[in-house]
Parts: structure tokens; sequence; C-alpha cells
């Protein structure tokens, strides 16, 4: 198996590690805890929040933990005095239901702001701008390129299962007026999609632009410059039941976002 498809298969391995040296996962009660809100994290301390490990949000490089989500969170807590409970989790139904059922507080990554999503979170300002993106093999190595849009009728797209790029895609075959064939994807991530897609495991995929640019260079032979999306709004969720910790948040966030420390943190990951 190529090295780079195995990197990203194997994700899983390197999150139990990750969860290893973090030594901030703790046993829980069988019954799921009922939501909280900013109220009762500050007492107890700890904020509990759910992110995906990939090379934008969350990761290990050398035993040092890194990614935009992980230092904005570790920032937030930092300035509040309390301490970060993280847990990756590379499923996207597995962080909602998660939040829903007050295992989490907070979703910190970069999760798509749609009519279908606030349904469910009440979401935080804008971090990012991003687009969802076609990732297919280059023209010039596969006869299977995509030129545009159009051309995806009867096609079959990967996507992460219940990914709110659904709505999108749906909505494409409403402008297209034909049929788009959705795969959905429970273990992976958008990093694992790209590899399978590169190695011709798979044909196409719809991923976010920001982490699909990432993990790039380590897939030469990939192209994802077919837009699927137009921009659209990135943000961090919480559970309805907690609209004081997402007014914490939001206040935390006007004001740290003007700073230096965060320009610095912005350019590294979306530059």
């Amino acid at each position: 198996m190529n090295k780079k498809l195995l990197k990203y298969i194997l994700i899983g391995i390197t999150i139990s590690i990750c969860i290893i040296l973090l030594g901030t996962r703790k046993e829980r009660k069988e019954n799921s805890p009922a939501p909280r809100d900013y109220a009762e994290i500050i007492k107890e301390g700890v904020l509990r929040a759910v992110t995906e490990y990939n090379s934008v949000s969350y990761h290990i490089i050398n035993d040092t933990i890194e990614g935009f989500d992980y230092a904005l969170l570790h920032a937030f807590a930092q300035d509040k005095g309390i301490k970060l409970e993280i847990t990756p989790e590379m499923s996207f139904e597995k962080r909602l239901q998660g939040i829903l059922e007050g295992k989490y507080d907070l979703l910190a990554t970069g999760t798509l702001v749609n009519t279908q999503s606030k349904d469910s979170l009440l979401f935080t300002q804008t971090l990012i701008l991003s687009k969802q993106v076609l990732v297919q093999r280059k023209k010039e190595t596969d006869s299977l390129y995509i030129d545009n849009q159009l051309e995806l009728a009867h096609k079959t797209l990967h996507v992460i299962k219940n990914s709110p790029a659904l709505l999108r895609i749906h909505n494409l075959m409403e402008e297209i007026a034909d049929t788009i064939y959705i795969e959905e994807v429970e273990l992976y991530g958008a990093e694992q999609l790209l590899a399978m897609v590169s190695e011709g495991d798979i044909d196409y995929a719809v991923c976010d632009e920001n982490i699909a640019k990432s993990a790039l260079a380590d897939f030469p032979n990939l192209d994802i410059s077919t837009y699927i999306s137009f921009t659209q709004f990135y943000a961090w969720g919480v559970n309805k039941h907690s609209p004081v910790l997402l007014d914490s948040l939001n206040s935390w966030l006007n004001s740290y976002m003007e700073t230096k420390e965060y320009q610095k943190l912005y350019k590294k990951y979306f530059h």
C-alpha cells in the first residue's frame, strides 16, 4: 500500500496516541450528561471540546499538538482560567451527536453554517470562509476528469456521512436537472478521502477547500479546482441550550481576532 495512503487510512491509530499523550480523556458515566452552559463549565473548570483530527484543526507533529482550532481553544481556555478536555473524532455524525447529547460543550472545528446545520446548533461568529470542492485526479493523468459541474450528472461523489455539504449537492442536482449519486463515508475524514482518490480507490470526493489545500502537497496527482459551492461561512457550534457559552465565545473571539497573535495564527493555516 502507498505510504501516503497508509498515513491517512491509519489516522485512527494516531488519534489514539494523541489521546494518550493529552491525558485529557476521562472516564465518564454510562448515562450521557445534560448539555451545559457557561456557568456550569466555569464552575467545574473544564471545557469539553470535540474536533476533527486533520492538518487544519488539530494534529500532532513530533509529539507537539498543533492546529488552528486547537490554538484558538487553548487561547480561550487560558484566558478564562479553565482546563481543556479535547476529543478528536473523525465522524461528523458522532461530533454532532456528542454536542446534542451534552457529551461535549463545543464543536471546535470549522463547520459549514447552513439552514440544515442551524437547525441543530448555535454557531459562533464566522471563523473562516471556504468552499466545497470536487477532489479528482488531474486531467493529464485520468480520463475521468470533470471540467465543470454539469458533468457531474450520473457520477458518484463520496462525502462524509451527514456532512452539511450534502445539502449543497442536493441543491446542485436541482440546478443541473439531473442525478448525482452520493456515497456517504462514515469512518474517514476529508484527508482520507483525498488519499483514496489519489490511489484510485474512488474517483470523486467532495471536501472543504481549506483542508484539501493543506493536504494537497502529499497528493500531487490531485485536482481541486472545480467548485461545488460558492464561498460559505464556517464556525464553531454549541448546543442550543448553551446560549451564554455562545455569547462568551463570541465576545472573546471579537477581541482576540483583532490581535497580532491571531493574525499570525490565521496566516499560518490560511495563507
